[in-house]
């Protein structure tokens, strides 16, 4: 029986001092993982008619989870040239080959990744935040030209483009 115990108490501090180690440190392992990035350049059509969109989204809630999300969802469209989304403007751009993306395609892979994304306002640019400028001058042109900064606030509030409004609404 003695010798059953000395076994015993033998296993158990083998145990013990093999499994439990010392040291703080954690033991570090590399991984090497391959990351495959769709090569754009080849699989864009030369003689493709390429069409660039705005628009915005609604129900975003951060940059990196919904924005990126959205953002990749597009840019791994087939046909799709470039994607961008701007979290804190709420905007999304692409630039997309029209034969193969629609502007509704584009907006139900929006509404895919998350039912709470609505696309609004999709229009045709010449060129990113080109209309935001050209629609700036507009409104000083014709709301608030050649006023005094008291009549400026008062026609930039009774202005009805809907780029005052927006601008109203950013601040």
């Amino acid at each position: 029986m003695k010798t059953l115990k000395t076994l015993s108490i033998v296993a158990v501090m083998a145990l013990v001092l093999t499994s439990c180690k010392s040291e703080t440190q954690p033991e570090v392992k590399t991984v090497e993982v391959e990351v495959s990035k769709k090569d754009v350049s080849a699989t864009l059509d030369p003689n493709a008619t390429y069409a660039k969109v705005e628009f915005g989204i609604d129900g975003m809630t951060c940059a990196m989870g919904c924005a990126k999300a959205i953002e990749n969802k597009m840019a791994k469209m087939e046909g799709v040239k470039s994607a961008k989304v701007d979290f804190d403007k709420r905007l999304a751009m692409v630039e997309y080959d029209e034969a193969k993306v629609t502007p509704e395609s584009l907006e139900n892979t929006v509404t895919k990744v998350a039912d709470i994304y609505k696309v609004k306002d999709m229009h045709k640019v010449d060129s990113f935040g080109a209309s935001e400028k050209a629609c700036k001058a507009d409104c000083k042109k014709e709301c608030c030209a050649n006023k005094s900064e008291t009549e400026n606030k008062a026609c930039k509030a009774d202005c009805k483009k809907e780029c005052c409004s927006t601008a109203k609404k950013a601040k």
